[in-house]
């Protein structure tokens, strides 16, 4: 079944644009099947619907009711591995 990954910063062009592109290549790395769409943080009570995950490079304290991991190690490098250890366990258990 196909996951729906949404990816959000705050203006959806630079930071959210390299970290979907880096989790296309980890989703694609691992065999998952995903769209994975670009947004604005703004723009995220309407996107989330039908999501599967939200990755952010901005901090995000609301709950908008779908697993939210900070993406931010896609920009800085540090934590990358655990980042994307939490992508994967998110999308291998729904």
């Amino acid at each position: 079944m196909k996951k729906k990954v949404v990816v959000a910063c705050g203006g959806a062009i630079a930071t959210s644009t390299v970290a979907a592109n880096k989790i296309k290549e980890l989703l694609k790395d691992n065999g998952i099947d995903a769209e994975v769409k670009q947004t604005r943080i703004s723009e995220l009570p309407a996107e989330k619907n039908g999501a599967d995950l939200i990755v952010t490079t901005g901090k995000v304290k609301k709950d908008y009711g779908v697993p939210l991991i900070h993406g931010v190690a896609f920009i800085s490098g540090v934590g990358l591995e655990k980042t994307e250890q939490q992508i994967l366990n998110v999308l291998k258990e729904n």
